[in-house]
């Protein structure tokens, strides 16, 4: 790569807005203090749009808005072939959009321009996804002998509070907004306040595909204010959230009093294990691919890779090969691979991780700074650190970056002791041509989820989620419908009840 005297500046899309204000009601407004927030774009840093700055009024005029459209509006009532066709009309408002929408997320993330055009895909298909599953979605009923049937009905269980992180923002909007709608909730959502640009998409796209007003309804701001407002609202049920542990931490604490239903999706450590017996190609590009594509910052990244001691001086190297022409650029550019960070907060945090990585002793076999062609923007080249032992902060802390750790391992037992020895539990990855080894070695990860010769494919319907410090309750499929409804069990006697007759004189 060519040096240059300063990195290239931005590439500004089209028709960005200058305010980004709520929207309660069918309506944009402004916060009620005026307060508001400057948001910059992370490859110049520079302010490029202010932002409403929610704080407990605004929440509480959505809510209001949300519970109003829940009680008197025809969202919770309608058919589920009815809220279908207006999900359908939703992604197609989205995929009308898919190239704005990936320009604006690119800007906003410093995702890169290929990657981002997948999750606008992603976030249509969310939306046809739950179209189908609420209309397939069945109710259950139990026949008990000739005395009673037990039928059960699901009712849409109120105002959902949706909090989203500022990692592919749109998309996991989408993953919480299409289960909540179809389920016939109505919602508050608090975007991520590092990237609000896409989230200002939703008011037209959502009115366009009919959705009625007061059902969805949106407040901007920081979590501190509007976050912590929205979860100890006591008229908001239940709360999704997406982010770090320790935020996660707060909003259990804050929920407590009120009993809400929590689903959170919380930090991630995964492990990938490479037995030697694999083949290390597809191991290789997947371990690559799964740790450095979305600039790292997904909570699935397989940051820790174990590998085989017989194979670790070669997959080592190789690795670290790759990660040294790993494309690192300008986040509009279709040949980057790896973009900007999305905050000089995170950019920062990144990088004392690196630095943490040296001072333990891990030996830096790529990266570990910024590209000399990038001497502007939140750029990080795709870092390896080999020789990584359990006891460094690089392999027990989500770094939530392009930095990964190899560590290797002699046995499979000392395989499944290491990659279970974090606070984490949300993914992991098996490499092996022994499928036996693979399933018994896949049941012994503390993990939420597992592909064994896989990267991360997702299929909708099955549970997303994890256990230990990265997570309570999965979402996906009837998983997500679920949290969203509230069963109701009803019984009805089919014969004259059998009832003993407590009071009556001269019986017993």
């Amino acid at each position: 790569m060519t040096s240059a005297s300063a990195s290239p500046p931005p590439a500004r899309p089209a028709g960005l807005p200058a305010l980004m204000e709520h929207y309660i009601g069918g309506r944009h407004a402004g916060s009620v203090s005026g307060a508001t927030f400057d948001v910059a774009d992370p490859v110049s840093n520079k302010p490029y749009a202010t932002v409403a700055a929610g704080e407990r009024e605004d929440v509480g005029r959505a809510v209001a808005a949300a519970q109003e459209a829940f009680t008197r509006g025809p969202w919770p009532q309608m058919k589920p072939r009815q809220r279908a066709r207006v999900l359908n009309a939703i992604a197609d408002g989205i995929e009308a959009r898919a190239g704005q929408l990936a320009a604006w997320e690119t800007f906003d993330t410093g995702l890169p321009i290929t990657q981002a055009r997948g999750q606008a895909r992603r976030a249509a298909e969310n939306f046809r996804f739950f179209a189908d599953v609420i209309v397939a979605m069945h109710e259950d009923a139990y026949r008990v002998g000739t005395e009673q049937l037990n039928y059960v009905v699901r009712k849409p269980a109120g105002v959902a509070g949706l909090i989203t992180p500022w990692n592919t923002p749109f998309m996991l909007e989408s993953w919480k907004l299409a289960p909540a709608l179809a389920s016939g909730c109505c919602v508050v959502l608090k975007p991520a306040e590092f990237t609000p640009l896409s989230a200002s998409l939703w008011p037209g796209i959502l009115a366009g595909a009919g959705l009625p007003e007061g059902v969805f309804n949106m407040v901007h701001g920081y979590g501190e204010q509007a976050g912590q407002a929205l979860v100890a609202h006591p008229g908001v049920p239940l709360i999704s959230f997406t982010g770090e542990t320790v935020t996660g931490q707060v909003i259990m604490a804050t929920a407590a009093p009120h009993l809400k239903a929590l689903s959170m999706e919380l930090g991630g450590k995964s492990p990938v294990i490479v037995f030697a017996d694999a083949d290390l190609d597809q191991a290789l590009d997947s371990a690559v691919f799964g740790v450095f594509s979305l600039n790292g910052e997904r909570c699935t990244a397989g940051s820790r890779v174990l590998v085989e001691q017989a194979v670790y001086d070669e997959f080592a190297g190789r690795f670290a090969e790759r990660a040294r022409n790993v494309r690192v650029g300008p986040p509009s550019d279709p040949e980057t691979q790896l973009g900007a960070l999305v905050h000089p907060e995170h950019y920062e945090r990144v990088r004392r991780y690196v630095e943490t990585g040296r001072s333990e002793g891990a030996r830096l076999l790529a990266g570990g700074g910024r590209p000399a062609h990038l001497p502007e923007g939140n750029y990080l080249s795709a870092t390896v650190f080999a020789d990584v032992t359990p006891s460094m902060r690089i392999f027990q802390e989500e770094i939530f970056g392009p930095v990964v750790a190899l560590t290797p391992f002699g046995t499979e037992a000392e395989a499944i002791a290491l990659a279970n020895d974090v606070r984490y539990g949300l993914a992991a990855y098996v490499w092996t041509s022994d499928l036996a080894r693979g399933h018994r070695v896949a049941q012994a990860i503390e993990a939420g989820m597992v592909w064994l010769n896989s990267h991360n494919v997702r299929d909708l319907r099955t549970p997303f989620g994890g256990i230990k410090a990265s997570g309570l309750g999965t979402e996906g499929g009837e998983h997500s419908i679920g949290f969203y409804t509230q069963p109701q069990v009803i019984h009805v006697a089919l014969e004259p009840p059998r009832t003993p007759r407590f009071g009556v004189a001269g019986e017993r």
